[in-house]
Parts: C-alpha cells; structure tokens; sequence
C-alpha cells in the first residue's frame, strides 16, 4: 500500500466537503475517482496535496502521516498533483515551465528527467522555445503532466485529465498514463468521464457528495447498476 486515507474529513471555512473518507491506492496501479460536479474529488486531492488542510483523520503515504504538512513537504516527500485547469505560466516557455516542476530539488537528473518527459511528449519538445500560454488545450495537459513528473513522485495525482479536451487528445493521454504505471509510476486521476476512467483504472471510488458511495475493481464499479444508471445513462 502506497497511501491510506482513513476517516478524512476537511472544507473550507466552516463549510465540510468531506466526510469520513477511506480510501487507499496500492504501488504501481492506477485509481480512478469519479463523480458529479460538485461531489469533492477536487477538495479530495486537495487536502492529500496540503492545499487543502484536514480537519480530522490520517493520510499515511509510504508508512508516514502527511496530513497538515504543507505542499512543499508533501511534494517532497514524493506526490505530485497536477492540477484542474492546467495553471501553467502561460508568459513562460514549455522548457520553462516542465523545469519549474524541479524546483526543489539539488540531483543532478533533473536534465535526464527531462528528457524523459519530452519522450512521452514529443509534441512538447517540437514547442520546447514556445511560450506555454499559446499552446492548444490538449499541449498544456501533456504540459501540465510533464511539470508533475519532473517533480520526480512516487504518485502522480491529476485533476480533471480530459476536462475540455478532444476523444484523439484524451486517449493519447491515456496512453502516457499507462505508459507511465508500466514505467513503475503509481497514479491516482480524478474523473467526470466514469467510462474513459474506469476503462483504464485497476480500481475506482465513487465520490457523491463528500463521501465514498462505491468502491472496488474498475471493472466492477463500471458494471454496478447504480454507476450505469446515474453516470452513464445506461
């Protein structure tokens, strides 16, 4: 088990989003958190990335209890998220912007990783020099998860991966996500899409109204009558 989420309850001001939440996410598999608008999966990824701080419970990554730690500790200690609506500098290069997800750290792989990134985004080396605010939705995603990834995680949150974004982009997407587990990387997404999520996650929770309404193997959430009804209109 890579993290654990027990009895995590957390909001905003005095207004709770999340109730009682259990959730876990084994070494090198991919979860899928799916739901309406509105249902807390954000406030979800918030609260493990320390954007958003607990009010109660335990979130224990790699054996330690992370919840409260500021972002910075908790990328540091090896998750990343990459974030709804993309949020790059758009007045600042490609090249530019994956380097910013390094900014932490002092090892000499940095121009490696790197590499790495532009290899499971060929598009982004062709637009290294090209200032991230011009480039297409689907090219600011692959940004945005490359910036993740040169933060050098263990896990790889992403927020909203097809928000906005063409069936062509989203599978290519897809295909660096799964690439990137068979890489070794562990990944948790957040989805309003159940279909495109569940069709490629090894397990799935579903998230309705700040609380975990179903949980288990992908193919067992997509089947369950409850997600076809309500989800996808089956």
């Amino acid at each position: 088990m890579m993290l654990e989420l027990s009895g995590v309850r957390s909001g905003y001001g005095e207004a709770q989003v999340l109730w009682d939440i259990a959730l876990r996410v084994d070494r090198g598999e991919i979860v899928a958190l799916v739901g309406a608008n509105g249902a807390g999966k954000s406030t979800l990824l918030g609260t493990i990335a320390g954007l958003v701080t607990p009010w109660s419970g335990s979130i224990v990554f790699q054996g330690a209890d992370v919840a409260g730690r500021r972002p910075d500790q908790i990328v540091a200690a090896g998750i990343s998220l990459v974030p709804q609506g993309r949020r790059l500098f758009g007045g600042l290069t490609v090249d530019e912007n994956l380097l910013m997800g390094a900014f932490h750290r002092t090892d000499r792989d940095v121009a490696a990783d790197l590499e790495k990134v532009y290899a499971y985004f060929p598009r982004l080396r062709e637009r290294a020099g090209q200032l991230a605010g011009t480039l297409s939705g689907g090219e600011q995603q692959m940004c945005a998860i490359g910036r993740g990834l040169m933060a050098r995680p263990t896990l790889l949150m992403v927020d909203e991966l097809s928000l906005g974004l063409a069936p062509i982009v989203v599978e290519l997407l897809l295909e660096v996500i799964v690439g990137l587990r068979r890489d070794g990387m562990t990944v948790l997404i957040v989805e309003q899409d159940v279909l495109v999520a569940l069709e490629t996650a090894d397990r799935g929770y579903v998230i309705e109204n700040g609380r975990v309404g179903l949980s288990g193997a992908a193919r067992d959430v997509l089947a369950d009558p409850h997600v076809k009804t309500a989800y996808l209109g089956l």
